[in-house]
Parts: structure tokens; sequence; C-alpha cells
């Protein structure tokens, strides 16, 4: 994840007028805009990897824009997705809302009211994307573990003492010392509360 650049909205709208000045009042705020005039154009080149939001008009030529926010959705694109209308009904809204997106806005958007679903938006996605790091990065620590030092793991994140566990598992509390050190030496716990909060969850999955 690249954090050196700033958050990159995509803007997707067949109106230049349109693009131009929300993209104008975009980049007030900090924020990169890419706009897009063709819908399908944006779905085949834009940037996946990137951190920040798309702006998405419901109304366009070809691909509507609920059609393309069903694509972004099944495709497992995570960046949220804010849809502008001019010409807003309750059922679109809760059509979009249903599908996965972020905010529903109506035309004229009032500036005040996107920025702040920008904002709210591109830090949802930085917060998910850390999230999901963390995750593949504890579950990659996870696979280095023997399967007795996986034993080890549960049984600690059961609340049992070093004792108990080598009672349950036969061995002697020096050796469940041992294996202890080394799975939070490879786990790369700093302490008993980091290891359970990040490591429970993956310690009580059923063993494939």
């Amino acid at each position: 994840m690249n954090t050196t650049l700033s958050p990159l909205i995509q803007l997707i709208d067949d109106d230049a007028a349109v693009r131009d000045s929300l993209a104008l009042l975009i980049s007030t705020v900090g924020l990169r805009v890419q706009t897009w005039a063709d819908p399908q154009v944006f779905l085949d080149t834009f940037d996946r990897q990137s951190i920040g939001a798309i702006v998405l008009d419901v109304r366009m030529p070809g691909i509507s824009g609920l059609a393309l926010l069903d694509t972004l959705v099944a495709q497992g694109v995570d960046q949220p997705v804010i849809m502008l209308t001019g010409h807003g009904t309750v059922a679109m809204c809760r059509r979009a809302f249903k599908a996965g997106a972020a905010e529903f806005l109506e035309k004229p958007v009032n500036d005040e009211a996107l920025l702040e679903a920008l904002q709210n938006a591109v830090r949802q996605h930085v917060q998910s994307r850390t999230r999901h790091q963390a995750d593949r990065q504890a579950r990659e620590r996870y696979a280095q573990l023997s399967e007795r030092e996986r034993e080890v793991l549960g049984l600690i994140v059961a609340g049992l003492t070093n004792k108990e566990i080598g009672r349950a598992l036969e061995v002697s509390p020096r050796t469940v010392e041992t294996h202890r050190a080394n799975l939070f030496a490879k786990l790369e716990a700093e302490s008993l509360a980091q290891l359970i909060r990040s490591y429970a969850a993956l310690a009580e999955e059923p063993a494939p």
C-alpha cells in the first residue's frame, strides 16, 4: 500500500461540465482526482490498488451507474462508492445502498456534503485496507507454526496455564514453555493480550 501519495478519487460522469467542476472541488481538499467519461474504459483500466473512493453518476449511456456498481462489487473492488443522481427516487436510493454504495447524493450536489462523504469514504478505505493487511500478515505468521505449536496456542487462548497445557498434551511444563516461546517469536507477539487479540480467531478455526 503506497502511503506516499494522497488518496485518489475516481470520478465517472458523462457530463464534461460536471466532471470539471467536481474535480476542481475535490482537489481543493488535497485529494487527487482522475476523471472518466466512459464507464467501460474506467472499469477496464482504473487503479484498483489505490487508496481512495469512487464517485459514480447513476444515469450514463451504455452502462448505468447501478449496473457498474454491481460489477465493481462482484469483482471485489473495495474502494467505497458514492452515487450521484439528478433524478433520485427512494427506490433508487434503496437499490444503491443494498448493492453496497457508501453514500447516495442528489444533484446539484452540496459541496460540503460531497466533501464530507469523500473524506469519510477515504477514512473507511484506509481502515479497511489496514485491517485486511494485518489479517493477511497474521495468517502468514500463523501458517509458520508447527502442529504442536498450534495446539499450545489453542490452549493458551482457552485460558489454560502451562501446567494445565502440559497435562492436556502429556508433556512437561518446560516443553510447554519452549513451544510457547517459539510461537510467540513466530507470531511476533509482544504480550499475551496481543497474542489473543490477533490470533484467537485463527486458533479457534477448525483444522482443514
